[in-house]
C-alpha cells in the first residue's frame, strides 16, 4: 500500500474512525437504545448522531479550508462543539 502515501495525520484520522466505530457498536450490544426524537424531528440512534457529527464535521473542514478561516485546528475545536450539540439535542 505504498503507493497510497500513508501520514500520520492520515492513519491518526482512520484509527480514530475505527475505533469510533468499535466503541459504538460495543454501546449498542451493551446498551441497547430507543430512537429519540430532537430538533431535526427524526428518529435518531447513537449511530445516526455519529453519522450526522461526521458528516457536517467533514463540510465544516472543508469550508473552513476553502474560505481559510484560520489555522486547521481551530476547525476541530468547531467540530468536537457541533459533535456536543448534536449529541445533545438531535
Amino acid at each position: 500500500m505504498a503507493w497510497m502515501a500513508w501520514t500520520v495525520p492520515t492513519a491518526i484520522f482512520f484509527a480514530v474512525i475505527a475505533t469510533l466505530l468499535i466503541v459504538f457498536s460495543v454501546l449498542a450490544a451493551r446498551y441497547p437504545e430507543t430512537p429519540r426524537t430532537g430538533i431535526l424531528r427524526i428518529e435518531t440512534t447513537r449511530g445516526d448522531r455519529l453519522f450526522i457529527t461526521l458528516l457536517g464535521s467533514a463540510f465544516f473542514n472543508l469550508i473552513w479550508l476553502g474560505f481559510a478561516f484560520g489555522p486547521q485546528p481551530w476547525a476541530l475545536v468547531v467540530c468536537l462543539v457541533y459533535a456536543a450539540a448534536v449529541f445533545r439535542w438531535v
